[in-house]
C-alpha cells in the first residue's frame, strides 16, 4: 500500500494520519473502522468474485466503499496498519459452533505490535465483537463496550481461545500466516451449504452511539447503546436498497439474492 492509498483509506474511516504507530492510535483506528466499514457478505449473494489480494481488497473497501467478511476487512485493515508503521501478523482461527470448531482457516484476525512494543489482537471482521483491540498477552478479563473478553491458553499447541462474556468465540493459532493461506477457508464459506454465510445475507456495523445496526436479509435491527432494540421487516426491494445506502453507505442496483451463493470462485 502506497502513501496515497493509505491516505484514501484513512479518509474512508474518517481518521487523520497518525504521527506514530501507538497503541492509543490503534484503538482509535479500530473503532473508526468498525463504525465506517461494515462486516458484510453481500458479494456472496450478488455473485461477485472475491479475491484475496491486497489491491483487490483496497478497491472494494476504499474504492467501492464496501465492507466484507473477515478475510477482506481484516486483510485490508492489516495492510493499512502495516503502511502506518505497525508490525502486523495475520492469524488463522476456527470459530466455535454448537458442538465443534469450524474448518481450518475459518477466521482471520490480526496480531499488531505498536511502537512501544505492546501487542494487540485487532479484529474488525467478526461482526459483534470488541470495539477496541484486546491486549494480546493479557489473560485476565478485558472490559470493552462489546462485552467482557478473555484470551486464554488452549492446549499444548500454543493456541489461544478468545472468550466473550464467558462463551468461547474462536480459537487462534499464533503462527503468522499470509493472505493467500486463507483462500481455501474463504472458498468454503463462499460455497458450502454448511456455511452460515451462504444461508443469508448480512451487513452490520457499530453505530456512532456505540450500538449496532444490522440488515440480515430483509430484517433491519438497530440496537442502541442502552440496549433498546428496534426491528422491522423491509417488504419492498426499494426499502432494502435504501437501508443499505442510508445505514451503510452501500449503493446497490439490486437486492442480494441468497440463490447466488456459490456461483463465483474465491481467488488469491
Amino acid at each position: 500500500m502506497d502513501s496515497a492509498q493509505a491516505d484514501a483509506y484513512l479518509r474512508r474511516i474518517g481518521a487523520e494520519r497518525p504521527a506514530r504507530p501507538t497503541a492509543d492510535t490503534l484503538r482509535e483506528l479500530h473503532l473508526r473502522h468498525l463504525r465506517s466499514v461494515p462486516f458484510e457478505n453481500l458479494s456472496i449473494h450478488l455473485g461477485e468474485e472475491i479475491v484475496l489480494e491486497e489491491e483487490r481488497l483496497l478497491e472494494k473497501v476504499v474504492g467501492a466503499g464496501r465492507g466484507g467478511f473477515c478475510y477482506e476487512v481484516n486483510g485490508a485493515f492489516g495492510a493499512l496498519l502495516g503502511a502506518l508503521g505497525y508490525e502486523v501478523a495475520l492469524l488463522a482461527g476456527r470459530v466455535f459452533g454448537e458442538d465443534r470448531l469450524g474448518v481450518p482457516y475459518d477466521h482471520m484476525a490480526l496480531r499488531v505490535r505498536a511502537v512501544d512494543g505492546s501487542e494487540w489482537l485487532a479484529d474488525v471482521g467478526f461482526g459483534a465483537h470488541s470495539h477496541f483491540p484486546l491486549a494480546f498477552g493479557e489473560r485476565e478479563e478485558q472490559k470493552d463496550p462489546g462485552g467482557v473478553f478473555r484470551i486464554v491458553e488452549a492446549g499444548e499447541a500454543g493456541d489461544l481461545d478468545v472468550v466473550r462474556d464467558g462463551s468461547p468465540e474462536y480459537r487462534l493459532e499464533v503462527r503468522p500466516r499470509e493472505l493467500r493461506d486463507f483462500v481455501a477457508g474463504a472458498w468454503w464459506h463462499r460455497t458450502s451449504p454448511e456455511s452460515h454465510f451462504t444461508r443469508s445475507s448480512v451487513c452490520s456495523r457499530v453505530t456512532e452511539d456505540g450500538g449496532r445496526v444490522t440488515l440480515s436479509g430483509r430484517r433491519l435491527k438497530v440496537t442502541r447503546a442502552d440496549g433498546a432494540v428496534e426491528e422491522r421487516e423491509l417488504a419492498r426491494d426499494a426499502e432494502v436498497l435504501a437501508a443499505y445506502r442510508e445505514w451503510f453507505g452501500i449503493v446497490l442496483d439490486r437486492v442480494p439474492d441468497v440463490r447466488e451463493a456459490g456461483r463465483q470462485d474465491v481467488a488469491g
